[in-house]
């Protein structure tokens, strides 16, 4: 997840690990996700554009009282997801 080279889908699912195993912060996938979604030069398909739409969100919060809107348990489900949606991009 470094590096100016664009991210494929494993490195994107990488990011999500990476977040749920707490080895990433929030706030830093949110930026890396941002960045690449921000890049006009680049072409997503329909799941990398769906994963970095969601990575780049993954910091907000919820409201006054703390904690994130998106909880780990949706993370979660979104990993999953992705999973699915790259096994049926690959037959």
């Amino acid at each position: 997840m470094a590096g100016d080279t664009r991210p494929d889908l494993g490195e994107i699912e990488a990011c999500f690990v990476a977040v749920i195993e707490g080895r990433l912060s929030r706030d830093d996938a949110d930026r890396w996700a941002t960045r690449w979604l921000l890049d006009d030069s680049l072409d997503w398909d329909d799941s990398e554009l769906w994963a970095l739409d969601k990575l780049s969100g993954i910091d907000l919060p919820n409201g006054p009282a703390g904690g994130y809107l998106h909880d780990d348990s949706q993370v979660r489900s979104w990993l999953l997801e992705l999973r699915q949606r790259s096994e049926h991009r690959h037959g």
